[in-house]
């Protein structure tokens, strides 16, 4: 007997949710649960470290998601077994309403999902017509009971974790998604409750899907062309009758060509009477983000601690500007003097380096200058000498090199524009300017610094904007692609969590884990 609730209708899961005093993490499946059910409830323990709460694993087979002549009324039924595993994966309780409790006089009592046709036109919608409407018709009844501060789901049924996602913003639901990597068997092959139906001869064919797809994904990595139709064959020459084989823009499921360094390669096949799907992602490099902005915005505390807690590196472009700024002023040098300026530039070592403290510091020459350069000296000169085409070129060329191989954020005036115009995800984060100039004046007095009154503050944040934007080289703008963050009145942590959001919605797990801190 396993020591775990085993909630069989609404009012049962009423009573229960009353005496929580924690959070609820939310992980919905159809039953027969497997190692990824477990990695779900696990992903979900994880986050209970930092903000405690209860997991709460739902079966219920969803009649609205099974098509004519599909699996609804073979699909392993083993409630017991499902518990045991739940428990040992560290689930707190289980609801497994019957039909009638999810859907009271039928499902049609009750307002249904309409999903857009441009998520579910390709892949698996294209030929399970009704599906995904029937997904999320269920998803939406069930967090209206069950009421989670975030629902997991795994990366594996990808189209379905898109359009449950952007059915929950368009919805304007609260509860947070969080997707979890597909989890694989030693052989690779995805976890699936329709594994079970797999013959023992079918298995060895079973695998080359998975094999396949990452071969491709290894081949694209290596700058190798990818030909869907080349890996159809190879699929059906290991015995599996192919139902499709696409490449898809990951976000909005639309076909695209591999111009974008992301895209999914997915394909569904079947393996004798069983139906297999599976997807790689294929990327070129490592992503990257780009966050530009006004001065005093916020971006480098912001950038500094969304890129730890992504596991990022943190390239610190603003800081690379002061940094040769503070070596002109004590050099002497002219900033009419090209020539002599770009002999200077020649002899430029920069560095960045984490402290004991995890902190970053900037090291010019093997010199540490990152509290000089934070002077406001320094901050008064940093736009002229931004405006230099010699600086900017020669400190371009330096960030796009270290941005080569991508797992990086960076910061600055025109990284979405100039440095890194092919980032995965650009943000442009700014605040008005007597936010900033409240931010500068808590800044100035925290380093030990003259603090002006904030209007004069206020009148130099303004000023130092109008130079930014006028200037002919490499002009602070906002590109197109980039989403605007207004950050005024928003807390350190909310910015970083807006962010991270963000991301996720570009980046799967799968392409870039969220470390587990």
């Amino acid at each position: 007997m396993v020591n775990i609730p085993i909630l069989k209708t609404t009012k049962e899961l009423e009573l229960w949710h009353q005496e929580q005093k924690a959070e609820i993490y939310f992980v919905p499946t159809m039953g027969a649960l497997h190692e990824g059910h477990s990695k779900l409830i696990q992903s979900a323990n994880a986050i209970k470290k930092d903000r405690p709460g209860v997991i709460l694993v739902s079966i219920f087979i969803n009649p609205l998601q099974f098509g004519l002549n599909e699996d609804f009324e073979k699909y392993p039924r083993a409630l017991d077994q499902d518990a045991s595993l739940a428990y040992a994966a560290g689930a707190n309780a289980i609801w497994a309403p019957d039909y009638e409790d999810v859907f009271p006089g039928g499902a049609k009592s009750h307002f249904q999902i309409k999903v857009p046709e441009t998520l579910q036109s390709q892949l698996c919608g294209a030929s399970r017509k009704g599906h995904f409407d029937g997904v999320a018709t269920v998803i939406i009844r069930l967090l209206q009971f069950t009421r989670p501060k975030i629902i997991f789901l795994g990366e594996k049924d990808w189209q379905q974790l898109v359009i449950i996602r952007q059915l929950i913003n368009d919805l304007g639901i609260t509860t947070k998604v969080q997707g979890v990597p597909t989890a694989r068997d030693q052989n690779g092959l995805a976890f699936s409750s329709r594994n079970s139906y797999l013959k023992q001869n079918d298995v060895c064919k079973a695998i080359s899907l998975p094999k396949t797809l990452m071969q491709a994904a290894k081949d694209f990595k290596r700058q190798k062309s990818i030909n869907v139709r080349n890996i159809e064959s190879s699929l059906e020459k290991n015995g599996l009758e192919v139902e499709y084989v696409e490449t898809v823009d990951p976000k909005f499921l639309t076909s695209i060509n591999h111009a974008k360094n992301l895209s999914l390669l997915a394909a569904a096949v079947r393996c004798g009477e069983t139906r297999l799907i599976d997807h790689v992602f294929l990327m070129s490099r490592n992503p990257i983000v780009a966050i530009d902005g006004p001065a005093g915005a916020g971006k480098s505390t912001v950038t500094r601690a969304f890129a730890k807690k992504l596991g990022l590196l943190y390239l610190d472009t603003g800081a690379m500007y002061r940094a040769v700024t503070w070596l002109i002023i004590k050099k002497g040098i002219d900033l009419k003097d090209d020539e002599g300026l770009s002999q200077s530039l020649k002899e430029l070592n920069l560095e960045f380096k984490v402290s004991q403290l995890e902190e970053q510091n900037v090291f010019l020459n093997g010199k540490n200058i990152t509290k000089e350069i934070r002077s406001p000296e320094i901050t008064e000169k940093v736009p002229l000498v931004a405006s230099k085409s010699i600086v900017r070129k020669i400190l371009t060329i330096q960030q796009k090199a270290l941005g080569k191989d991508g797992g990086l954020v960076a910061e600055g005036r025109d990284i979405g524009t100039t440095v890194f115009p092919d980032a995965e995800l650009k943000v442009f984060l700014t605040a008005s300017p007597k936010e900033r100039a409240k931010r500068r004046s808590i800044d100035l007095k925290n380093k030990g610094f003259t603090v002006p009154n904030l209007l004069d503050l206020e009148k130099q944040i303004k000023e130092r904007d109008q130079i930014d934007s006028s200037r002919k080289i490499a002009p602070l703008l906002k590109s197109e692609e980039a989403i605007e963050l207004v950050t005024d009145g928003m807390s350190i942590e909310e910015v970083i969590d807006s962010l991270v959001k963000m991301f996720r919605l570009e980046i799967p797990e799968e392409v870039w884990p969220t470390p587990i801190l």
